[in-house]
C-alpha cells in the first residue's frame, strides 16, 4: 500500500452476476471519491456466499486504503454481508443498540411491525461504527478500513454523505479531453505511445465514439495530478489531432 490513498469496491449479490440487476454503484462511489483524491483501483463482484465475500474483503482491505462493499445488509435470508464482514475481521456480531433504536423508531412512524427479520438489520460486527442512512433508515457500518453499504443505488448515495469526513484525502486527479471528429484510433496509436512515454505520471486513454456514419471520432483523455504537465499534454494532443487534418475540441474534464 502506498502513502497515496486508494480504494476498491466489492459488489455483493447473485443478482449482479446473473445480469438481473445493473451495477450503478461503482460509478456513484468512484465519482464520490474523486474530489477527495482517492482513485478506485479495483472492483470485484462476488456471489452471496460467505466464504467468497470473506476472501474478497480480506484481499482488498490488505491491498487498498479503503474498501467499499455494497449489498447484502437487508432483512432476508440471503443478506449475509454483515456476518461475512465479522468473519473477515475475526470478531463477533451483535445487535447494535443505536441501530436497533433507529429502526424501531422508523418502523413505528411508518406504523409497520418491527419484525425479527427487520431487526436483523441492526446487527453489526463488534467494534464497527454506524453509517447513517437518510433514505431508508437501516444504517451501514464501518469496520476498520471497510465501509459496508446497502445495495440500492439511492441508499448508497445517501450513505456516502456520512463517509467523507472519515477519509484521508490525496492529490486530486484532474483530466482534460481532446476530441477529434472522424479520427480513427489506429492512426493515433504510435504517437500516443510516444506521448505516454514522454509524460511520466500522466495516463492517456483513447476512446472512440460512433453514433452514426456522420458522427464518429476519437476522444483522447489525459489524467494526472500535475496541472502544469497536464496542460503540456493537452497541447501535445491538440497538435496530434491537427496533424491528422482535424480541428480539435478541447474540454476540461472527461466527455
Amino acid at each position: 500500500m502506498t502513502n497515496a490513498p486508494t480504494a476498491a469496491i466489492c459488489l455483493i449479490g447473485d443478482e449482479l452476476l446473473s445480469g438481473r440487476t445493473r451495477d450503478i454503484n461503482t460509478q456513484t462511489i468512484a465519482r464520490f471519491l474523486a474530489p477527495y483524491g482517492i482513485p478506485v483501483r479495483e472492483v470485484r463482484i462476488v456471489p452471496d456466499e460467505q466464504d467468497r465475500i470473506v476472501e474478497a474483503v480480506n484481499t482488498l482491505r490488505a491491498a487498498y486504503t479503503y474498501v467499499f462493499t455494497t449489498g447484502g445488509i437487508g432483512p432476508t435470508h440471503d443478506d449475509i454481508t454483515a456476518d461475512a464482514i465479522a468473519a473477515a475481521f475475526g470478531v463477533s456480531i451483535d445487535e447494535h443498540p443505536e441501530a436497533a433504536a433507529l429502526l424501531e423508531e422508523r418502523y413505528a412512524l411508518m406504523k409497520t411491525e418491527f419484525t425479527a427479520a427487520r431487526r436483523r438489520m441492526a446487527r453489526v460486527p463488534d467494534g464497527a461504527s454506524l453509517i447513517a442512512n437518510p433514505v431508508s433508515g437501516a444504517p451501514g457500518f464501518q469496520t476498520g478500513n471497510v465501509f459496508t453499504l446497502a445495495g440500492v443505488p439511492q441508499i448508497v448515495e445517501g450513505m456516502l454523505g456520512d463517509i467523507g469526513h472519515r477519509l484521508q484525502t490525496g492529490e486530486i486527479v484532474r483530466s482534460v479531453t481532446v476530441r477529434g471528429a472522424d479520427l480513427r484510433e489506429g492512426d493515433l496509436a504510435e504517437a500516443l505511445s510516444e506521448l505516454t512515454a514522454q509524460f511520466e505520471g500522466i495516463s492517456i486513454g483513447s476512446y472512440p465514439w460512433f453514433r452514426t456514419v456522420n458522427d464518429h471520432g476519437v476522444a483522447l483523455i489525459a489524467r494526472g495530478t500535475d496541472e502544469k504537465k497536464l496542460g503540456e499534454v493537452r497541447d501535445a494532443l491538440e497538435a496530434l489531432v491537427r496533424a491528422q487534418g482535424v480541428e480539435p475540441e478541447c474540454l476540461d474534464g472527461e466527455a
